[in-house]
């Protein structure tokens, strides 16, 4: 599928998300060390908890509001919340109103109304391209995130420590561009969101009865014995993946610490900043190859080998003591990352009915929002028993769900077949 016969929603969203997520990724990495240092550790995860526990209960909405009210409008309002919860973090940082406890209530703002995005964005996709198609794009989606996660690394790493709260400014402004680029160019895709009457019986229901009918349709997604062994098995595998964000840069900082890579003496955050630049490089570059190359071999065996390899990763991670072994994992993790790039969303779009798609993405993305609750205890777990065993711990995580994985495709292959 060619660049130019896109639709104008998604060749509007890869531009601006691009900026947006530059600009996201020059911060993200480094919260984590950032907080850490001015409240605790252990205060530091519980927060993350609470902070991503609130964002399961917003994912939960996020799927049927974009599914009812359009995707675009969701995809607006959580921009301007997102914006405006990195703004009120960008002031609790300045040196005048110093206050690490209302910056972390930023951060949580923006998580929550980053949390509706998801579910509208990626249904939005399903939409618009044809489903022989689907994987190729999503492929290009996730190749231009980590582009970002390329670029906005090395510009953290020089300037978030010193320049906090400008850093922050600039993801306000990226999202104000995003919200003028969607406003000006985007158009609604949702089904439902495009039948005026279906619009205005939904707007009478009190929110009350909206919450209750939310929990009998995931309990009826649930249900599924395949999407609902789907979601534990990316419950737990992410817990590899997100402790690249967590576990990593406090690893690195503190048991590797300053380093030389070439004869160029790198600080622990410096380094960090270039592994995590690894990594996105690595799937950048590599994104469509391995999504064509994957294509090939049947997708049970692509999901149990690439979480068999996460497990190899972080484990190699957890005995490194320096910074090429810890460059080995991350490339080993990186391949591990994109062994399933686009086929994880193209599952979830073949089994999604038309009218419930967003609601589908939005029960698939409690993969993250659930794993984001569970992964901050790696944190609090490796001042008890050490890093090396916190990472062993992952580690077999990480192969347990390869065999999940391995059980839910054999069902749902009886059950396609069957059909």
């Amino acid at each position: 599928m060619k660049f130019k016969t896109w639709d104008i929603n998604l060749k509007v969203r890869l531009f601006g998300e691009a900026l947006l997520d530059i600009s996201f990724w020059a911060v993200f990495p480094f919260l984590t060390i950032y907080f850490s240092d001015s409240i605790g550790r252990q205060t530091t995860s519980l927060l993350l908890i609470l902070s991503q526990a609130l964002s399961v209960i917003t994912a939960l909405l996020g799927g049927y509001f974009a599914d009812t009210y359009g995707r675009k409008r969701m995809m607006s309002i959580s921009v301007i919340g997102e914006g405006a919860g990195f703004l009120i973090f960008a002031i609790a940082a300045t040196t005048m109103f110093h206050s690490p406890y209302i910056a972390f209530f930023g951060f949580m703002i923006a998580s929550i109304f980053m949390s509706f995005y998801q579910p509208a964005s990626q249904a939005m996709i399903a939409d618009v391209v044809k489903p022989e198609h689907r994987s190729h794009v999503y492929s290009i989606f996730y190749m231009m995130i980590n582009i970002a996660v390329v670029i906005g690394p090395i510009i953290g790493a020089l300037v978030f420590n010193n320049y906090t709260s400008q850093t922050l400014l600039a993801i306000v402004l990226a999202d104000l561009l995003l919200l003028i680029l969607l406003t000006k160019f985007g158009h609604e895709t949702a089904p439902m969101a495009l039948d005026k009457e279906l619009r205005k019986a939904q707007r009478e229901k009190k929110i009350g009865t909206v919450l209750m009918e939310q929990l009998r349709n995931y309990k009826l997604i649930f249900k599924d014995k395949v999407f609902f062994l789907y979601i534990i098995a990316g419950v737990i595998i992410s817990q590899s993946f997100m402790q690249l964000d967590l576990l990593f840069p406090l690893y690195i900082t503190e048991v590797i610490g300053d380093s030389s890579i070439f004869s160029i003496q790198l600080t622990g955050e410096q380094l960090f900043g270039f592994i995590v630049s690894i990594n996105g490089f690595c799937v950048a570059l590599l994104t469509v190859f391995f999504t064509r190359m994957m294509s090939r071999y049947r997708e049970k065996l692509v999901f149990m080998n690439s979480s068999f390899l996460y497990g190899i990763a972080i484990l190699l991670f957890g005995i490194a003591t320096g910074p090429w072994g810890a460059i080995l994992a991350i490339i080993l993790f990186s391949f591990a990352e994109l062994m399933t790039v686009g086929i994880q969303q193209n599952f979830v779009a073949k089994i999604a009915p038309d009218d419930k798609r967003a609601m589908y993405f939005s029960a698939a993305g409690l993969r993250y929002t659930f794993g984001k609750v569970i992964a901050p205890l790696a944190i609090t777990l490796s001042t008890l028993v050490g890093y090396f065993a916190t990472f062993a711990t992952i580690a077999v995580l990480a192969v347990i769900s390869g065999f999940i994985y391995f059980y839910m495709y054999s069902l749902y292959e009886k059950q396609d077949r069957a059909q």
